[in-house]
């Protein structure tokens, strides 16, 4: 894909966790509490969350996001044999106020004066993601906050990404699409949208189908992609 391809998208829609929002955050808030253990707890319960969706998925069983997100705490806490009924409870709470990432204001605040329609489109239950976007203020910068709960599908069903379109009244192609999920970023692709991956990590590439248009590290990377 080329500059001039992105450049020609009419919307950008963004991912919210992971991409907008540091999921880690809810678990580093609490690291006097879980000490060493911190990283590893956000990273499987990380996991466990993105398990669900997709298990879910599969066997036509769709809860939203806030009961996902609690099975998969539940299950990050038994494995690492932590019982502290208050603790889960601190944690829960905290993932409605993630840390947004200190580009993802910054970018979105760019594209709004560039007069750019932006959206987010998440996994998130339309509850948990209203309290994320205002916990980060950036509620007057989105046009719309898409939730997969209207089709009770998870990413990446293709289902999903046709909520944007619908949304916009536009075709896949003319939405650029920016996650920091891989599997996502494949996902979108393969409808058609054009995928932008933000990697803040340096991940490999996926084995899957579908190829992002363009990688960044940083979400202040993207207006240039969009000749803004």
């Amino acid at each position: 894909m080329t500059a001039a391809t992105l450049a020609a998208t009419r919307v950008c829609v963004f991912d919210a966790y992971g991409t907008l929002f540091d999921v880690a955050a809810a678990a580093r808030r609490w690291k006097d509490l879980l000490g060493e253990r911190t990283l590893v707890l956000a990273e499987l319960w990380r996991r466990k969350q993105l398990e669900y969706t997709w298990l879910r998925s599969l066997m036509g069983r769709y809860e939203d996001f806030w009961h996902v997100t609690g099975a998969a705490l539940d299950h990050a806490l038994a494995a690492l044999a932590i019982e502290d009924p208050g603790l889960r409870a601190r944690l829960m709470a905290s993932y409605l106020e993630l840390d947004a990432y200190a580009d993802a204001h910054s970018v979105l605040t760019r594209l709004k004066e560039a007069g750019r329609p932006t959206a987010i489109l998440s996994n998130g239950s339309p509850s948990m993601l209203a309290a994320a976007v205002s916990a980060a203020r950036l509620g007057r910068l989105l046009d719309a906050v898409l939730s997969v709960d209207r089709v009770a599908m998870y990413k990446p069903h293709p289902s999903v990404y046709t909520l944007a379109c619908e949304r916009f009244a536009c075709k896949p192609a003319e939405i650029c699409f920016v996650s920091a999920n891989g599997w996502d970023v494949a996902g979108a692709a393969c409808f058609g949208f054009q995928a932008v991956h933000i990697d803040r990590t340096g991940q490999p590439a996926e084995g899957l189908p579908g190829q992002p248009a363009a990688t960044i590290a940083s979400l202040d990377e993207l207006p240039r992609l969009l000749s803004l």
